[in-house]
Order: structure tokens, then C-alpha cells, then sequence
């Protein structure tokens, strides 16, 4: 399926994402910084490569991979984690750039400081 990013700005992200004739669509619900124990990370980057973790292990359920994505919603607690998100963000999309859009919001849990939806087409 043909699947490319529309004017990629470089940093981990695109303008819009073509997706011409997907067979599968898999919606991703906002994922949190939460372990299989139910422990949360202190620190924001522990927190989001936790969450990209969580996002990573639902597209493998769904049979995809981080390169299906075309559409991510990040929810950040405070515009000061801008910086710290791009970073593990480009880390681990390593060069795919899925549409993406980042919401300075009041998150579910005080000890969250981002969740992550996505969706992803195959």
C-alpha cells in the first residue's frame, strides 16, 4: 500500500500524510505512561519512550509497525516538555513522518505528563 508523507518538515512529522488504498485502519486510543505493573516513570523522556513503547506493542498487536503510522495526536501537561518530546519522538520514528498534531492539555492523571493516540493504515 502506498503510504508517504506530504511535504516532511525534517523534525519527525509531515504536513499531511497520503495513505492510497489502505485494506487495514487501526485507531490507537491515547496511550499513558503506564507499565505493565502499573508503575509511571518520574521523568518526562522515561515517560515518553514508556508511551511509544505502549504505542509500539498496540500496532503489533494490530499487525503494523511504527512505519504504518499516519496520524499522531500528542497530549502534552506543559508546553515545556515541547523540546524533550520532539527529541525521543524523532528518536523513534527514525526518519518516518506520520501527520501530527500537539495538544497543550490538562492531563487524565497529575503524574502523567503526556499521552499519545494515534492512528495507522496498512
Amino acid at each position: 500500500m502506498p503510504n508517504s508523507a506530504i511535504n516532511p518538515t525534517g523534525i519527525s512529522y509531515a504536513q499531511a500524510h497520503l495513505v492510497e488504498d489502505p485494506t487495514r485502519w487501526l485507531f490507537v486510543s491515547g496511550q499513558i505512561p503506564v507499565d505493565e505493573k502499573d508503575a509511571v516513570p518520574a521523568g518526562f523522556e522515561d515517560q515518553c519512550r514508556l508511551v511509544w513503547r505502549n504505542i509500539e506493542a498496540q500496532l503489533n498487536a494490530g499487525g503494523m509497525t511504527l512505519h504504518d503510522l499516519v496520524k499522531v495526536t500528542v497530549f502534552l501537561s506543559d508546553r515545556r516538555y515541547r523540546e524533550a518530546n520532539y527529541k525521543v519522538r524523532h528518536e523513534v520514528l527514525r526518519g518516518h513522518s506520520p501527520a501530527l498534531t500537539i495538544i497543550i492539555a490538562d492531563i487524565y492523571d497529575d503524574a502523567w505528563l503526556l499521552e499519545i493516540e494515534a492512528i495507522a493504515a496498512a
